[in-house]
């Protein structure tokens, strides 16, 4: 089969296409004919080998990739025969071999997908989206907020577009580009602005919730907004090298509540926000925006691609 390899940490060039024996399903695996394959912005600061968070650098030479959807074809011992041939949807875990045509996965793992969700936004339900459902848990949105979203035109963002909007909140999306912005628009927002033009924290009146996954600056310039009892959550900082700084006494000053909605306690839970995130999609609640496809074998350039915010919303490699 073919698969993207890396034999060393570096540059998106590191990602080469190659021809490799099938993987064996173990006892309780599958095998996957891969349709679909998550891009993820974790992907590409373990291919720096930077990584992110409590999980080490996997050894190398290896495959990429953490979400898959396709068609199970051949079962290990001690799986269910039901599973065979069965469309399915399964997050590998860190860097465990998506960016491939065929993928082993756990049958504990395994999601059965009806037949009217795509296997793409399969694949940004089980990654992107379930991290979604967390954030949203976190947050609490109520009809009463006005709630900012900060890269609002990614694979979260989008969604927390989408869910504010259907809670009754009023929402304001922030986004980088005038295309960007109108797709933040169409989502659902009432308010939709570019933050990459000076100024475009003006005018947006009171906010009582920031969802922020980009910190810096810019996340500091919306924790800015955030009116008395307010209140920022923070899962990640896409834009910078830390997330959004302050201080207690600035969360005193104004009786914000900060809370960070990643960590041990959403690990734990992380099939149960899986099934919700592949749910809210079945009923049509949540659509996930997939509008950056590429080819197995340009898994480079969706990286570049990703790491320069060229992208919009969750971004698929197709074997």
């Amino acid at each position: 089969m073919r698969a993207i390899r890396q034999h060393a940490f570096g540059p998106a060039e590191n990602l080469v296409l190659e021809e490799v024996d099938d993987p064996v399903p173990g006892t309780g695996q599958v095998r996957i004919a891969v349709s679909a394959a998550g891009v993820h912005v974790v992907d590409t600061t373990i291919r720096s080998g930077l990584g992110r968070g409590p999980f080490p650098l996997p050894a190398l030479p290896m495959t990429p990739g953490r979400e898959v959807a396709g068609v199970v074809t051949s079962l290990g011992d001690d799986v269910d025969p039901g599973w065979l041939g069965r469309r399915v949807v399964a997050h590998l875990g860190q860097a465990s071999g998506g960016y491939a045509e065929t993928a082993v996965a756990n049958a504990s793992a395994l999601h059965a997908l009806p037949d009217h969700v795509s296997d793409d936004v399969a694949v940004a339900m089980i990654g992107t989206g379930r991290t979604a459902m967390g954030v949203f848990e976190g947050a609490a949105i109520r009809p009463d907020d006005t709630v900012l979203v900060l890269a609002a035109a990614g694979g979260i963002g989008a969604l927390a577009v989408q869910e504010a909007h259907a809670v009754g909140a009023r929402v304001v999306g922030a986004a980088g580009g005038a295309a960007k912005v109108d797709l933040v628009r169409s989502l659902g927002a009432d308010v939709a602005v570019d933050y990459s033009e000076p100024g475009w924290d003006k005018g947006i009146g009171g906010v009582t919730v920031v969802l922020d996954a980009v910190g810096g600056t810019l996340g500091r310039t919306a924790f800015d907004l955030l009116v008395p009892g307010g209140r920022v959550v923070l899962f990640g900082w896409a834009l910078g090298t830390e997330p959004t700084k302050f201080t207690g006494d600035d969360l005193f000053a104004r009786s914000l509540t900060a809370s960070v909605v990643l960590g041990p306690h959403v690990f734990r839970r992380l099939r149960e926000f899986e099934e919700k995130s592949l749910a809210a999609a079945a009923s049509g609640r949540l659509t996930p925006v997939v509008s950056s496809t590429f080819p197995l074998a340009e898994a480079a350039r969706a990286h570049r691609a990703l790491e320069n915010r060229e992208t919009v919303g969750k971004v698929v490699l197709k074997p």
